[in-house]
Parts: structure tokens; sequence; C-alpha cells
């Protein structure tokens, strides 16, 4: 070590990024004694501060090899650096952690286990041999079981399991990969894993896993306890058993994921690209959208007519246990009933999951923060898109370009809800919080609110929501008493995508989706903003149709159809709609044309969502949208299947007050005809995908000359679509414009937060003084 000769210095290093909980400390005093240096780390409410002593040339040779030999899961994304005079140490040690108020600590996100711990696992000569709960510093719980910072475990809802001396022993060794290793544990110290009837009596058993995978295997159901909350598994090979599980769940239609131990038993299931692979392995480990696989033994019942399927691999020990021991493709779902919050708690979940479950797999480690498993879509050789923020990937923060002096809280929106706080340049999102509608989600909810605010120990001073003014999570934030800026949703949802991408804009934004409110009072959802982070101004929209029966129309896609057409062709409407609708129901029919005529409880919208909708209806291809999506999903699916086929004719006006015009009502009458003359549905789709590709993009072109803005984004929910995501970015781009995507955020409401606190962190910035766009020619 170094001593104190006239030739050393010393340095005071202030970390940030993701340092805690990630094996960093360890590390540190590896390196800092493998270069003879001497001084301390450790851990603050801010990070990790390092002070180190040593020769000039080893002090510069630890700064290059802190960044070059990160462990797995670390980040840096600053350091501070200054000199200090020099104490003449003789050793490297680990101090003990200072809590501050403030916070600037990127906080860990949970991660799979690694593949050092699993060895173990499976290892009959290892101590830690089918122990479900190995971990390390590379692997394992995280965010779902901090419950304050500093990251140690007194901070933890390990703090309830005193480690055993062999535990101890490695926790101490600063050689040992479990040195500071908050969950570390083992079966002599650590949580527990047992099996358990619906009335929560335990089975007595030799192993609960070998015992549950039985159950799974003869067909049954067990609610599995997780990292951040339970599943319902049960086989996914046989169609009675899926079935019953969606049943018992009360989810009728809407895909499962699928859980398998491995990527060799993953590729029996889907198409998988390299990217896919990386992504499937990765520390985050989502549910990952594929390709299904032709031959692929999964059940029908599993993912319907669509053409990928949801695939994670094992994530946990326990997984993986459980899976060796099934041999076979297991369906995990979240536990819940369809529309309500995860159950993470073992009381409450033999409470709410007892109608759905066979047996329970329980364990005895707290969750604090529950967290469904992220998702995913695969886009083959580029990165996945987002389509649900959660395990693995929340809480990393979002680099934002601009600094704000005032702490911002934005509520998002009431589907697939999240909350962000922006604080200085830093985002930060809670995870994937579900619909509000139901009201335990409400409630947990504004558990969450908490749960952030007080992890991040920030208090907003500013908060930001939706412009609806029926939206829970607005009614709330309405109600706090503190400074509030309302965001239009499709302005959200571009800022969102300019954020991620660190854009300041203008841009053209692209925003379709199934509703949002607009300024004008109508339902919005195919616009083209013109968009800074403080403003927007809509310069291309849908050309508008009457939805009939509010959020009704969502979940029948007949009312969308009817409107589109009564757009499109007037009082002759009915005449386009299908004879067997006339047949089956000659009064339903009459009740929608007396609405349409009168304009009885319908509302104008330029909603792309319902679009889609309408086309998947006129085409059969879709009767119901038993979940959100369910028509756009089977119009996309049948769209693949038909290949590359040449764009419809499609109009694009500009009306009266400016406003570019993209006639949807129109291609959908002329695909309907071409389906009505015998064309198949499967190709009628594919035009219809290519038809509002070419509309996007034509209208983009025209504002494009006229303000020079040649920056676009992608954005809303609709462009989780890989037809219209592709097809509208191939065109732009070969137009020699530079296109941006979501890849940090889902395209859908799950990034609305985002935006919200970036346009809120706008507007209070410039004193809420208006943008000045460029006129139209």
């Amino acid at each position: 070590m170094a001593t104190g000769s006239l030739s050393a210095q010393r340095l005071r290093l202030r970390l940030q990024g993701r340092v805690q909980g990630v094996g960093f400390r360890p590390f540190v005093v590896r390196l800092a004694r493998d270069l003879e240096l001497s001084g301390f780390v450790g851990n603050d409410s801010r990070g990790v501060f390092v002070e180190i002593e040593g020769r000039t040339a080893d002090l510069d040779s630890f700064r290059r090899r802190l960044f070059r030999e990160l462990p797995p899961l670390a980040r840096i994304s600053g350091m501070e650096v200054a000199a200090l005079p020099a104490r003449g140490e003789s050793s490297f040690e680990v101090v003990a952690s200072r809590r501050e108020e403030r916070q600037d600590l990127a906080i860990t996100p949970d991660a799979a286990v690694c593949p050092d711990c699993l060895a173990e696992c499976l290892d009959p000569g290892d101590r830690r041999y089918n122990y479900p709960f190995t971990n390390c510093t590379n692997c394992g719980p995280r965010y779902s079981i901090i419950l304050e910072i500093p990251y140690d475990r007194p901070n933890t809802t390990m703090v309830g399991f005193p480690m055993c001396e062999d535990c101890r022993r490695e926790y101490e060794d600063p050689t040992n990969r479990r040195y500071h290793a908050q969950p570390n544990a083992c079966p002599e110290c650590g949580p527990r894993a047992w099996l358990s009837t619906a009335q929560g009596e335990e089975i007595a058993c030799d192993d609960p896993l070998v015992e549950a995978a039985a159950l799974l295997r003869k067909g049954g159901i067990v609610a599995v306890k997780g990292l951040g909350g339970f599943h319902l598994a049960c086989r996914a090979d046989d169609d009675e058993v899926v079935r019953r599980l969606r049943e018992r769940k009360g989810r009728e239609a809407k895909p499962l994921a699928v859980m398998v131990k491995d990527l060799t038993e993953a590729e029996e299931l889907a198409v998988l690209s390299d990217s896919d692979r990386k992504v499937l392995t990765g520390p985050a480990a989502p549910i990952l959208l594929v390709p299904r696989h032709p031959s692929s033994p999964v059940s029908k019942e599993v993912c319907g007519e669509s053409d990928l399927v949801g695939i994670l691999l094992a994530y946990t020990p326990l997984h993986h246990l459980l899976l060796s021991h099934t041999a076979l493709p297991v369906v995990m779902t979240s536990g819940n009933a369809s529309g309500e919050p995860l159950c993470f708690e073992n009381g409450d979940a033999l409470e709410r999951l007892a109608p759905m479950a066979d047996a329970f797999l329980l364990h005895d480690r707290p969750i604090h923060r529950p967290i469904d498993d992220s998702v995913l879509l695969s886009l083959q050789e580029r990165d996945p898109l987002p389509v649900r923020r959660a395990r693995g990937l929340v809480p990393d923060p979002i680099a934002c370009a601009h600094h704000t002096d005032h702490p911002i809280l934005a509520f998002g929106g009431d589907l697939k809800s999240t909350m962000c706080v922006l604080d200085g340049s830093r985002a930060v999102l809670s995870e994937h919080l579900g619909d509000l509608e139901d009201p335990r989600s409400y409630r947990n909810f504004l558990a969450a609110a908490e749960r952030l605010k007080d992890l991040l120990r920030v208090e907003p001073e500013l908060h930001a929501c939706d412009l609806h003014p029926g939206y829970h999570s607005s009614r709330y934030a309405r109600d706090l008493g503190v400074p509030l800026i309302e965001v239009q949703h499709h302005h959200a949802h571009v800022v969102s995508c300019m954020a991620e991408n660190r854009l300041d804009g203008p841009v053209l934004g692209i925003a379709c989706d199934g509703t949002g409110y607009g300024t004008d009072g109508s339902i919005w959802g195919g616009e083209i903003l013109l968009a800074c982070h403080d403003g927007f101004e809509r310069r291309a929209s849908l050309a508008p149709f009457l939805l009939m029966g509010g959020d009704l129309a969502a979940l029948e896609p007949s009312r969308s159809a009817a409107g589109v057409l009564h757009a499109a062709s007037g009082e002759a409407w009915t005449r386009f709609f299908p004879p067997a609708f006339s047949d089956d129901d000659p009064e339903r029919l009459e009740q929608l044309a007396l609405q349409l005529r009168r304009g009885l409880l319908t509302v104008p919208t330029s909603s792309m969502g319902r679009l889609f909708d309408a086309m998947a209806w006129l085409l059969d291809l879709s009767r119901r949208n038993r979940f959100e999506g369910e028509s756009a999903v089977a119009l996309e699916t049948a769209a693949h299947a038909a290949g590359a086929v040449d764009p419809p004719p499609v109009e694009v006006d500009r009306n009266g007050d400016g406003l570019w015009r993209m006639n949807g009502n129109a291609l959908v009458l002329d695909i309907l005809q071409r389906y009505r003359e015998g064309e198949d549905a499967r190709l009628c789709a594919a035009l219809f995908h290519e038809g509002v590709c070419e509309m996007l993009a034509r209208a983009t072109r025209f504002i494009a000359r006229e303000t020079a803005v040649r920056t676009v984004v992608l954005s809303g929910g609709c462009f989780v679509n890989r037809l219209l995501l592709d097809g509208v970015t191939r065109r732009l781009r070969a137009d020699g414009m530079e296109v941006h995507r979501h890849r940090l955020v889902p395209p859908g409401d799950g990034g609305l937060s985002l935006g919200q606190a970036v346009v809120a962190a706008a507007r209070s910035r410039k004193g809420g003084r208006p943008c000045a766009w460029p006129s139209p020619e």
C-alpha cells in the first residue's frame, strides 16, 4: 500500500450513476489495492464517494480502469474530482454509508440471475444447491426490495434475515463476488419457499419446487411468488389447461407470456435474431414479443391468431429450478384478475388468487415495490421497442437535455399508467401501474406516487397531468393544490420521444393512437404536430368521423365502422355495411343510423386506433375488442401474411382552416369495396396498412416543405404496429428526413408521464410564453 511519501497525491471522487447494489465498492477496493493505493470508498444518497491516495501515474491508471473494468450492472453517469492534501494512510477500506437529504443516485433495477449463481444453484456439491434465492453483486433483487437509500442491507427487506457465519464471511471478503451483496443469503439464514393449498395450509413435501412442477405437469394452475410479485402459471402446451386459466383469470383473449428455461427451448417456440437472443439473456430478462415458430408446441390458446409470441427466460433461481423440474414451456401471466393490480403479498394473494390457483408456491422474502415483467417488441436486428417498462428497466433514469430547478411530478394517463419525477436533468419513471379504472389499481397508483417521492427524496414543486377533464390521474392532480400544468395528450407523446432522443425541436411529431383529448374538445388520435417542448401546432389530422357511445366504441368496432362509412358516403353508408349485420340485428342497424343522422351520443374523432378497428371489423377479421388493440393486432397479422403490396390511392388535402386532412374514411371505403368484389382479406389488410403509411408520409412531406423542419418523431400506441412503424420510417428516410422512434419508453401511454414532465419544465422556464411557428404557405 502507498505510504505518505512526498510524491503522493490524494483525490476525492464523487461518482454518480448506477453505482450501488452492483458490486461497485468491492470493485473499487480491489482496483485500489491492486494499484497499491490507500484511502476509502463509501455509499451515500448521491452515489459513491472515494478518497484515493498514491503516485500520480497510479491515480491516472485507477481512473482509466474505473471506467474500463466496471462490474456488469454498473454504470457511471458523472464523476467530480477534487485534489486534497495527502494523509499518508496505509490501507484502502470501505467506510460506513452516509445519509444525505439530496438523492442523486441511479437506483439499480432488479437483475436476472447471473451464470455463476445459476451454476452454484445447480451444483450438487455447492452449499447453495437448489437454493431458489441465490444471488451476488452481479444479479438478483434490487429495486423490488429497497426501502430507502443508501442501498445497504438494513435499508432493504432483507433486514429480517441476519447472515450466517459463511454468508458473513463472503460479505466481508473483498475478493468474493458477494462482498457487500446486500441480498446475500443461503439455506441456513435466508428466505425459504414452500407450497401451500389455496386455503393457505402448507403442503408437506421434500421439495416444494419439485411438487409444484408435478402439479403443473398434471395440468394444475400454480400461483408463483417471484421477484416483483405473483405469476399464475400453467403448462403452455395444453389447450384445455390454458382455457381454464383464462376463464379463472377473466382474460378471455389477450395473449399470454410463456417462460422457458433457456435459449435452446426458446428457439423451439420462436424465430429469434441475434439481437433477440441478446435481449432475452440480458440482465433485464424481459418478455420479448417475437415471431412464433411454425412448429411451436405452444397451444393456440396462448396467443390466438397473432403471429407473435411473448417469450421470457427463467430469470431467478426459483424459476430455473421450477422449469427444470417441469421440463415444459410454462405460461407465466401476472398474478391478478384482469384489470386489477399485481398481487405481491402472501396474504393478499391467497385471498385474491384462491379462485384461480390450485396451489401457491410462496416465499418469505418481502417485496416492497411490486413490479410486473417488462415487455419489448422485437424488431429483429434493430433495438427492440418498449411496450411495457417495468422489471429490469425501472427505475433506470433517463437523461434529459435541459435542467429544471423545480422538481416536477407528472401523473401520466389513465391507461397503461406511469408517473415521472423530473429533478435537475434526470427523469425517473415509475413502473407500469396498469389501468386506473379499477379501484385497487387507483389505490396502487396513489401509493406508488408516495413510494417514488420517498425513494427519490423529492417534494415536487410543480405537477403535470393530461388535459382530459375526466381522467382519474388528472382529477387527482387538480385536487392537490400544487401548481399544475395540463398537457395535451399527443403533445406529451411527441415530447416523450423527443426527450429520450435528446431533441430540442422543432420537430414534426406523428402521433397515432386510440384516444386523446384535443384542445377543441374532440377526440384526437391521428395527428401531425409541429412541436417543441413548450408548445405545438396541429398541422395535419385524419379526416374526422363520428364516434358513437364514447368508450363503448373501443369495445365494439362496429360503432367505429359505422362512423367511418357515414363520413365516407353520407346517408348511403348502410348499403356498405355487412349484410349479415342487417339480417342478424336490423333494429341495431337502425339505431346506429339514427344516432349518426341526429348526432346523438356522438363525438367527432380523428382516432387512428378506431380507424384500424373499423377496417378489421369490415374485413371480418375481428368482431369485438376483448382487449385493447385486439382488432388492430388481427389486422396487422393478416397484413403480414399477405406480404408486400403496392399502396392504394390516398387523399391528403388542405381544408379551409389550413389543416392538412388525411382521408382515412375514403381509404376504408375503397378497401371495403375491393373486399366485397372478392379480394382476399389478408391482401386488403396489407393494402390498408400501405395506404395509412402513404397518407402519413405524404402529409409530413407537405408540412416539411412549409416549415423547413425535417426532423420527425413517431409516437403513440399505434406505432407498436411493425408495419406502420417501418412503412412510415422507410418513406420519410427515403426523402432524406431524420426519423426517430422510441427505444427507452413505450410509444403508448406508458411514456406519457415523461412527455408531460418535460413540457412542464419547458413551460416553467419560459414563463408560459407561447411558441412562434412558421405560417402555412
